[in-house]
């Protein structure tokens, strides 16, 4: 699940219309918000859009089944193998390798903030982090097992049994597997990033640069597709419209967050972009049609910069 830059693919009078019902949907769950965050429009902070309780027992089982490396056929790595938590929730690869050691298909996007997204995996193929858990577990590239070998595995282990029992009154089970799994991941979110701090009313928060920054991003029409708490992962689009993006396959993808994205390099689906740089200029040519100069893309970037959060209150950084 590794953040990139998708904007827009098809008519804007199209795409405005699904973002304004999009937000509306979104907005009946959201307090007033302070003067900053109504000049922003559609974006509001981490954490705003239903709080996410989670049971802090089931909470810290799948903390722990998410680093066992029983989660894998052969035993050799769990989900935090490829989502680097002490970084950005990723890796610094384009293209991590599967179980039978060949470059997989597509970028690993980062787990963090993974839980505001309205579908999961780069085509969004499932619509809860559960059943993404269950389609990542039966990838015979990427894992190579399922929840009932796992739970065959954690059943003979006397305390991961006892945990299950804390936690769910039960012995291990799938359903409670998927369940502490997709418990942990949402409280994978990353607060306190300077945007946010800034949509919260602390003018000073960013920079007049920074400010400017994203003042261009709106005006280009970036904020069509990256919109909402997680600055993108609830719409679908096509990319490379007007000039060729990336790998042609797969032509539809859900617009990725672009929560943390200067710290989530490479970029796109393939992680063909290397550089925030390189990708601001090539979302401008193929989903906009317009060559951005150096001083607009470091504008631009300079308030990506912005977006950058926290997790356990560390500012998220690069992989070394």
């Amino acid at each position: 699940m590794r953040v990139a830059l998708r904007l827009a693919s098809v008519p804007l009078a199209a795409l405005l219309l699904a973002a304004i019902l999009m937000s509306r949907g979104l907005e009946r769950e959201v307090p007033p918000r302070p003067a900053a965050a109504e000049a922003t429009g559609r974006l509001h902070p981490i954490g705003v859009l239903r709080p996410m309780a989670v049971e802090e027992r089931r909470r810290a089982l799948g903390e722990r089944i998410f680093a066992d490396p029983r989660l894998s056929g052969d035993g050799s790595r769990a989900c935090a193998s490829c989502h680097d938590l002490r970084t950005n929730g990723a890796t610094a690869n384009r293209r991590d390798l599967g179980l039978d050691g060949q470059e997989l298909p597509l970028n690993t996007a980062t787990v963090f903030n993974a839980a505001f997204s309205f579908r999961f995996g780069w085509e969004g193929s499932t619509r809860s982090l559960e059943a993404h858990a269950e389609t990542l577990l039966r990838s015979p590239a990427i894992m190579g097992a399922s929840p009932d070998m796992v739970v065959k595995r954690l059943s003979a282990d006397p305390f991961a049994v006892a945990a299950f029992y804390e936690a769910y009154r039960r012995p291990p089970d799938k359903e409670a597997l998927l369940d502490a799994l997709g418990a942990y991941q949402r409280s994978l979110v990353t607060p306190g990033s300077p945007f946010d701090r800034w949509l919260a009313g602390e003018a000073e928060a960013i920079t007049p640069e920074e400010q400017a920054g994203y003042a261009l991003f709106r005006s280009v029409g970036c904020t069509a597709c990256h919109q909402g708490a997680n600055v993108g992962g609830n719409l679908f689009q096509r990319h490379g419209i007007f000039h060729a993006l990336a790998t042609p396959e797969p032509q539809i993808l859900r617009v990725p967050s672009l929560r943390n994205v200067a710290v989530t390099a490479p970029y796109f689906h393939d992680g063909s972009a290397a550089t925030l740089e390189e990708a601001v200029r090539g979302m401008g040519l193929a989903q906009l049609n317009l060559v951005l100069d150096d001083g607009q893309i470091a504008s631009i970037i300079a308030f990506l910069r912005t977006l950058t959060g926290s997790y356990r209150g560390t500012p998220l950084a690069s992989p070394p």
